[in-house]
């Protein structure tokens, strides 16, 4: 004997869309109004009101990025309280925001600076399991006593050494350097996996003009923008010949041999580590992964989503606009059990190549 029953349940099968932290930068530094205070901003933001009339070095980077990030831009500020570092103001914003990138904007004065942001990023990914970098900015020439030599030759002490592939560095030329690049990262027409060198995204937007100058009012040059590339700052540049002003490789402080010396190969990486993660997650103390051929092969699919929506290509009019990354191969995802209850997951993410440097060599047929 028995009785009817029935029970539905409601499967969640977490096919829902993942947030999106790429693009949304936190700002710190020093400001006469609303210190120590989180605020948000976007393309409306009255930053006199909000930061006070008085001009800024933070006031100044929010308005270049603004500028070149274009529609649908939006941050985070924080406004350095007197005698207050941006050490701690990390610590006070990370509870309440997550973002991709932290942007100090009061210059450095010391490698340590430099350390202390790469080792800061590490502690949070090992509190909050957060990815981000960061994006600092060193001094302008002194114009009463440096020269170009001069100013370059101090500029390389601070990168000298540093191994920080989570940090980038930015040196004060025309003012407002740092705040053109983070916008240029935040601009929406163009991928993460986009290199700010990219021409195609437009020429920087700004006051570029005029040309800083050193004690001896020689104007820079691009041997000089070499050099601090060279030693691994990002800075901009130019084209003879060529109408606007543009930016060079958005450089990482990583190894000399390292995956990471770009920025574009950190956060596409990045932006796989922040969608695998929730993935994860659900499948906590799930049995549908398990150690059974049929499970891994459908774990596999499970955990490749993000390779597969960051791979998404799309013609127009006969050209192909790549993905973030190539579409994802079978081999591209292991599953492997090194005890009966512990899983470890290796990706492979594998983005598209770029060409920085275009040789044409020209031959004349006489024939």
């Amino acid at each position: 004997m028995a009785i009817g029953g029935v029970q539905i349940n409601n499967l969640n099968l977490m096919q829902g869309p993942l947030n999106e932290v790429e693009r949304y930068f936190l700002y710190i530094g020093a400001g006469t109004k609303n210190q120590g205070k989180v605020l948000t901003v976007d393309n409306g933001t009255d930053f006199d009101e909000l930061l006070g009339t008085e001009d800024s070095t933070l006031k100044t980077q929010l308005i270049a990025a603004r500028q070149n990030a274009g529609q649908n831009w939006g941050a985070v500020v924080y406004v350095l309280a007197t005698g207050e570092d941006w050490d701690k103001a990390v610590d006070i914003c990370m509870p309440q925001v997550t973002v991709e990138t932290i942007v100090v904007t009061e210059a450095i004065s010391a490698k340590t600076d430099l350390e202390a942001m790469h080792a800061k990023a590490q502690d949070i990914m090992g509190e909050y399991q957060r990815p981000l970098f960061f994006i600092a900015a060193s001094r302008k020439i002194d114009t009463d006593s440096e020269d170009w030599s001069t100013y370059v030759t101090e500029q390389k002490k601070l990168t000298d050494g540093i191994a920080g592939n989570q940090v980038m560095v930015v040196p004060t030329l025309w003012g407002h350097d740092q705040g053109t690049l983070a916008g240029r990262l935040c601009n929406r027409a163009v991928t993460v996996a986009d290199s700010p060198m990219r021409v195609a995204t437009g020429p920087l937007i700004g006051e570029w003009g005029e040309k800083p100058v050193d004690m001896d009012d020689r104007e820079i040059d691009m041997s000089i923008l070499r050099e601090l590339d060279s030693a691994r700052f990002s800075v901009p540049q130019w084209y003879p010949d060529y109408d606007g002003m543009y930016w060079a490789d958005g450089n990482m402080l990583d190894v000399e041999d390292g995956d990471y010396q770009t920025v574009e190969n950190l956060r596409v990486v990045q932006k796989v580590m922040r969608r695998i993660r929730p993935l994860a997650i659900a499948r906590i103390a799930d049995r549908k992964l398990n150690s059974t051929p049929a499970s891994e092969a459908s774990n596999k699919t499970y955990f490749m989503r993000p390779l597969f929506e960051m791979s998404h290509s799309t013609e127009v009019l006969g050209t192909v606009f790549p993905g973030e990354v190539q579409p994802p191969e079978d081999e591209d995802i292991t599953i492997t059990w090194p005890t009966r209850d512990a899983v470890e997951l290796f990706v492979v993410v594998r983005p598209y190549n770029s060409a920085k440097s275009i040789t044409a060599n020209i031959a004349l047929d006489l024939v």
